[in-house]
């Protein structure tokens, strides 16, 4: 028997470009060991069991991956070989439905679509062999997900425990204009460093992701809370007592009280509207503040605090003259309103970032998508610097 739930075994544990350094905080802080870190997620050795805390807790995450086997593929008959002789009939329940995801790059494959479909008939072969039944498959990731990853002549073949990603996070039914992803968004308030104790203002806040993620951190609130269904319940094995236990303990360690002042503003009542129907899906309206207003009638509370922009970038043509005013106007916010806070804006503009007039203290790489975009930091010292130093 396949005993994937308790024996722990190589996992990869992925997420977008750049959030690896977060997602690794995360890991270490789960008290995992890791393996190693490369740009696009962590390896750590776990159990399938342990993966599904790992599903639960994640704010920085994509997929959660277990590794089943690996093996040298040349070709796609190589590739169906190996997978034939593996004891699917002991993972993938009989009635059950499952499907194929992949990552690969060999010669002889020219389409990542062929080698999904020996995958499926190397699993369907097998269980039809040794029990007389064939497995229902597509393309719906919301029972059991297998995934392979292959490169040039490695291959190695994964349960995927998480199924859906967990990059979004399920509370975000309007997304409003070009939103930011979860991951991302929660991500980038790890790389300020807040402590979810202070203040945490969002002007120009869209659909709300970023004071959301914020109100779900100050509440120690795991975003695995959101979410009831997952991959690894799909496969034979699965003990509901050992996820209903780790959700408990979720709940249990969710702060109710002393939740700091946090705020969104927005000039546009529609996006406003969004973001608190997204507030409300994640269960956090009460925590959050909702202004209609222009950024700088924004409520700031006593300092210190942190205060985040995610503006346009002006990708459109003809915004660009109306975006150099916006974005000088909000370099002039932060330094005579914002006094004594961290202020950061997320932009995937250099030209525009420049018309900001402050000087960045540092600068985060992340991507948006495929944009190469910086989160800028910004000291806001009370009175100016020159005080500071005596």
């Amino acid at each position: 028997m396949m005993e994937v739930f308790n024996t722990a075994n190589k996992v990869i544990i992925t997420c977008n470009r750049r959030l690896s350094p977060y997602l690794t905080q995360e890991v270490t802080d789960l008290g995992f060991q890791i393996v190693r870190s490369f740009n696009t997620g962590v390896e750590v050795k776990a159990s399938v069991n342990e993966c599904m805390r790992l599903n639960l807790n994640l704010r920085s995450a994509s997929q959660v991956l277990y590794e089943l086997k690996s093996f040298r593929a040349a070709d796609a008959d190589e590739l169906y070989k190996n997978l034939v002789r593996i004891a699917w009939e002991e993972i993938i329940p009989l009635d059950g439905y499952f499907s194929v995801t992949s990552n690969v790059h060999n010669e002889t494959i020219t389409t990542p679509l062929f080698a999904n479909v020996k995958v499926k008939d190397a699993i369907v072969d097998r269980i039809k062999d040794k029990k007389g039944i064939r497995p229902n498959s597509g393309p719906e990731l919301n029972r059991c997900v297998i995934h392979l990853h292959w490169m040039e002549e490695r291959a190695e073949i994964f349960i995927d425990t998480s199924g859906e990603t967990l990059a979004k996070h399920g509370y975000r039914k309007h997304p409003g204009k070009a939103p930011m992803l979860e991951a991302l968004a929660a991500s980038t308030i790890m790389a300020t460093a807040w402590d979810g104790k202070t203040p945490f203002v969002n002007p120009m806040c869209g659909s709300g992701t970023l004071a959301i993620e914020a109100a779900l951190m100050a509440q120690n609130r795991m975003p695995g809370l959101l979410r009831m269904n997952y991959s690894f319940m799909h496969f034979i094995g699965y003990n509901e007592e050992v996820f209903f236990e780790e959700r408990r303990r979720l709940k249990d360690i969710t702060e109710k009280t002393n939740i700091p002042s946090i705020i969104a503003s927005d000039i546009s009542r529609e996006a406003i509207e969004i973001a608190k129907l997204n507030a409300r899906n994640a269960g956090v309206e009460h925590l959050i503040t909702f202004e209609v207003c222009d950024f700088e009638e924004t409520t700031i509370p006593e300092a210190p605090g942190v205060i985040m922009f995610n503006p346009e970038y002006g990708e459109r043509l003809g915004t660009h003259a109306r975006l150099e005013i916006t974005y000088k106007r909000m370099g002039d916010f932060m330094k005579q309103k914002c006094r004594g806070y961290r202020g950061y804006i997320f932009t995937g503009n250099p030209e525009l970032a420049k018309k900001i007039g402050l000087r960045a203290s540092r600068r985060f790489e992340f991507f948006n998508g495929k944009l190469d975009c910086r989160l800028l930091q910004y000291e806001l010292y009370e009175g100016t610097k020159e005080d500071k130093k005596e």
